[in-house]
């Protein structure tokens, strides 16, 4: 069983907007700081938005800074992406992840595709 399901990901024009989710299955999202990840074709996997355990403290790649932004709602074991103003560059598959103390990222969803076309 995946313990995290990422939706929300689909095919948008430029300058839209886009939600993605990304739901537990068997694990409580509170007890754990979280991230968004994104990886497009023949790139290394990068680290987009994270938060922390109660959504206090967010940080931002600067690629998507003022565009992007990560929550959450633990009450619904579950975490969001709002992306606004969509750029063709920020097409790549979105996957979550849940951080542990240590700063390793253990828990990952299977991903969902974001296109933004031009």
């Amino acid at each position: 069983q995946v313990p995290l399901v990422e939706s929300g990901g689909g095919l948008v024009q430029a300058g839209g907007s886009l939600r993605l989710s990304c739901a537990a299955s068997g694990l409580t999202l509170s007890s754990y700081a979280m991230g968004w990840f994104r990886q497009a074709p023949g790139t290394e996997r990068q680290l987009v938005a994270s938060i922390n355990w109660n959504g206090a403290i967010t940080t931002y790649a600067d690629s998507v800074k003022g565009r992007f932004t990560v929550s959450r709602d633990n009450a619904k074991n579950t975490m969001y992406l709002q992306m606004n103003s969509l750029k063709p560059e920020d097409t790549a598959v979105y996957y979550c992840a849940t951080r542990g103390v240590l700063g390793s990222y253990l828990h990952w969803g299977q991903g969902t595709q974001v296109t933004v076309s031009s």
